[in-house]
């Protein structure tokens, strides 16, 4: 369990010992926190400049980047995160605070546009305190997807993060703190999830970002809008990887699926979680993802060499188990792994099934772990039916020897992002979000940074 009804404790999934432990807030707690976040932003952050908050967010990439390993582990630790890909997340984290200390001045310039005013155009004002709703399995990077452009627009911050990461978010906080932001600027609320819906209707709080499950992003979604409060939503996905049979470097498709599908041990959300080949190269392209599969690694996150490290808390593991058995069970073809695991931490098999129909379970429910569905497609017309036979839009790839035609078919799947011969990541420079269940609103690039703030109209007399 990660909180009792007083404490968030974490439990590390490799050891099955107890990481850390923190009492939760009250509601006068939570009261106290808002007026915080409230009081900064009128006396101090909203009159700062671009300049000023530059220097902040540029302030603690530095202090994430110098002492790597301190915020590193605590991912790894809480989470299970091989410690490589936990160095890598600080950074990436590090970048997104760079990035929009370099460009939010840009994203954000007066917009001049002509009317029948002398002078008219568009401005974005920050709105106040905002909420960010958080889940464990990116702990740093999902926290600054939120935090750097908000910041940057001028907002105070809120962090509600996940009950099974607390160090994580204490460690957040201290990054910040440590490179001299004003007091209360970022906070964190240690609150269960009941507790939610009194922090959104209050009046200070402006905004809402959450990222977690389409479940979570339904629930707050509704809150936010009785209150009518903007609201972005990083929700679930089922992505699809389109491989067509003319796609010239098999080889390399393979890697970059594997890769997209193991990363965080396939605890991302827009890991490819359906792979669609095209019939002719239907069986070779299977037995290359078992070879390339077959090789990694399951291990001690804290060792240099492990490539998956444990899933993140036990239930989730029997979860998969159940997944897997009910789409065997239903006619898919075992190609690797479904066994369980024998030993010490919650670890799942690198599995893989091949003849995945779409009514089966790891076809219609989103598969958090390393779980590769492989589905037969007649044709890249047949392969698209497929990848839009889904409640979830957050992203896919298409895999092709003609790039035209990728670019072509990217607008046929009813995806929020699509890459066409590359993995589907996300990244500071370029817009991200969900259609459907997955999710509204975008994060990141110069479209994420719009999201909380006023875009305020300007008309200036006389009238020409």
């Amino acid at each position: 369990m990660g909180y009792s009804s007083t404490h968030f404790k974490s439990i590390n999934p490799y050891t099955e010992e107890t990481v850390y432990e923190v009492p939760m807030h009250s509601s006068k707690d939570i009261k106290e926190i808002i007026e915080k976040a409230q009081e900064v932003y009128t006396n101090i952050w909203r009159d700062t400049g671009f300049e000023q908050r530059a220097q902040l967010l540029k302030a603690v990439a530095k202090e994430m980047k110098d002492n790597l390993d301190e915020y590193a582990l605590s991912m790894t630790e809480e989470m299970g995160k091989p410690i490589n890909e936990a160095r890598g997340e600080v950074n990436k984290a590090a970048w997104a605070a760079e990035h929009y200390a370099q460009y939010a001045e840009e994203y954000l310039k007066t917009e001049y546009l002509e009317s029948d005013a002398s002078e008219s155009y568009v401005q974005y004002l920050p709105l106040g305190a905002t909420l960010g709703i958080l889940p464990w399995n990116a702990p740093f990077w999902l926290a600054f997807r939120y935090l750097a452009p908000a910041l940057m627009s001028g907002n105070t911050c809120i962090m509600k993060h996940d009950s099974h990461t607390p160090l994580c978010a204490v460690k957040i906080v201290e990054a910040f703190q440590k490179a001299g932001m004003p007091k209360n600027l970022v906070q964190n609320v240690v609150i269960n999830h009941s507790q939610i819906e009194e922090i959104i209707r209050h009046p200070f709080i402006t905004g809402v970002s959450l990222t977690g499950s389409s479940k979570a992003g339904s629930a707050i979604g509704a809150i936010a809008g009785s209150e009518i409060k903007p609201v972005v939503l990083e929700l679930g996905g089922s992505d699809p990887a389109i491989v067509l049979a003319d796609t010239k470097d098999l080889n390399q498709a393979a890697d970059t699926i594997v890769l997209s599908r193991y990363i965080n041990a396939g605890q991302s959300c827009i890991a490819a979680k359906r792979i669609i080949v095209e019939e002719p190269i239907y069986e070779e392209f299977i037995n290359l993802l078992k070879e390339k599969f077959a090789k990694l690694k399951l291990g001690d996150p804290k060792d240099e060499s492990t490539i998956i490290g444990p899933i993140a808390r036990k239930e989730l593991v029997e979860e998969m188990h159940a997944q897997v058995d009910k789409s065997l069970a239903s006619g898919a073809r075992l190609i690797l792994g479904g066994e369980k695991y024998e030993g010490k931490g919650f670890f799942f098999p690198v599995t893989v099934l091949a003849d995945v129909e779409p009514g089966m379970v790891v076809s219609c429910q989103e598969t958090f772990g390393p779980i590769a569905a492989i589905i037969k497609a007649k044709d890249s017309e047949d392969a698209i039916k497929i990848a839009n036979d889904t409640d979830y839009g957050l992203g896919g790839s298409i895999w092709t020897g003609n790039t035209e035609k990728g670019k072509h078919l990217a607008s046929k799947i009813i995806t929020g992002q699509v890459s066409v011969n590359g993995i589907v990541k996300s990244d500071p420079r370029l817009p991200s979000g969900g259609v459907k269940k997955s999710g509204l609103g975008k994060e990141l690039g110069p479209h994420g940074i719009k999201m909380f703030v006023n875009t305020q109209q300007v008309w200036v007399g006389p009238a020409k």
